[in-house]
């Protein structure tokens, strides 16, 4: 090991391959909602409030959640890099846009899976198209289940008797938004733009043709008219995540169970679709409660299964590390101190 490494603290190299990595976490609308500040010995990780959606996500739960995801994505980083990272969630409730603190110490014990799903993180995508079903369904479901227990966040699926009641919601949702015009507004501003570093692209979009076939999905712009999986209707099974309140640190511990059941599933072969449009309204989160087993807070329903070998797809598309990870030295570490003047402003 170098001299940092001796310290017990990657070197930079180090920290920018493993938060390359991290960044592929999935985001709300693919927003990218964070920031990383390294000053040397901590890693600081804050939420970009200037890539919130107001019209979707008024109270940043979403955006939390997405910054959650990074916060797990980063942890298996860099544990395959030989590097534990301790995370202190919320230390200071002054400072509201500062999410996590990681410490490090040199890691040298078996990777188990963690391997497999760090190898997962560039493959993972979501998937708006039919799916099939999983396989070894029972297996996945106690497995993920098992990696959201230490965040306190439950993992519930939805019955096949009781996916018609979330295709319901599903259809209740995209009514009400049809003539919410600061919701569309928003959600074409952050769809169909492929040209874009952040943002929904085109080829991740679904036509009408292919989006009827889909029962519990968002109501994105569609994409041209296109037929893929023509001779499949969606055998996806549904999962809920859920959470005992409904906190911003239940929010970012949900981040991070999402964040490792996405990669568990992305390495076994299966192919996996985030939803959140029916947690954002009242009514429809209320509804998807009674369908959950245990009291608790819906946060985030998920699409599992699997789809037919096709051409290779082009990952979504990610901002530069160096739009979201800067280095500052030590004696700004105070998180008081900090400031985010460096985010870039985007239009919602």
């Amino acid at each position: 090991m170098d001299a940092e490494s001796d310290s017990g603290t990657p070197d930079l190299p180090t920290v920018r391959a493993a938060l390359t990595i991290a960044c592929r976490a999935p985001s709300v609308h693919n927003t990218q909602p964070w920031r990383w500040v390294f000053d040397g010995t901590l890693l600081f990780l804050y939420r970009d409030t200037a890539r919130r959606l107001p019209a979707a996500d008024p109270q940043s739960r979403q955006l939390i959640i997405s910054c959650g995801a990074a916060l797990d994505h980063a942890r298996q980083a860099f544990v395959s890099m030989g590097w534990f990272a301790y995370a202190t969630r919320m230390p200071d409730p002054e400072r509201p846009e500062l999410l996590a603190v990681f410490e490090f110490r040199p890691w040298c014990g078996a990777l188990n899976r963690t391997a497999a799903r760090v190898r997962a993180m560039p493959l993972r995508h979501t998937d708006r198209l039919p799916m099939a079903a999983p396989d070894d369904w029972s297996g996945v479901l106690d497995t993920v289940r098992e990696l959201a227990r230490p965040h306190h966040v439950t993992v519930d699926e939805i019955t096949e008797d009781d996916r018609p009641r979330l295709a319901d919601a599903t259809r209740q949702v995209i009514a009400l938004r049809r003539h919410d015009s600061a919701y569309q507004d928003e959600l074409h501003w952050w769809s169909g733009h492929s040209e874009s570093y952040a943002g929904v692209p085109v080829a991740a979009l679904v036509s009408d043709n292919e989006a009827a076939r889909v029962d519990v999905g968002r109501d994105f712009p569609p994409a041209p008219y296109s037929t893929r999986r023509p001779d499949l209707d969606d055998h996806s099974r549904l999962v809920v995540l859920s959470t005992i309140g409904d906190s911003p640190g239940q929010w970012l511990h949900t981040g991070e169970a999402l964040s490792g059941l996405l990669l568990e599933c992305t390495a076994r072969g299966l192919t996996t679709g985030i939803l959140t449009h029916i947690t954002e309204l009242t009514t429809t989160r209320a509804e998807l409660a009674e369908l959950i087993t245990q009291p608790g807070v819906p946060q985030v329903v998920i699409r599992i299964g699997t789809a037919p070998e096709e051409p290779g797809i082009d990952p979504t598309p990610r901002r530069l590390l160096s739009e979201v990870f800067e280095v500052r030295p030590a004696h700004v570490r105070n998180p008081a101190s900090i400031d985010l003047t460096l985010s870039t402003p985007v239009r919602s």
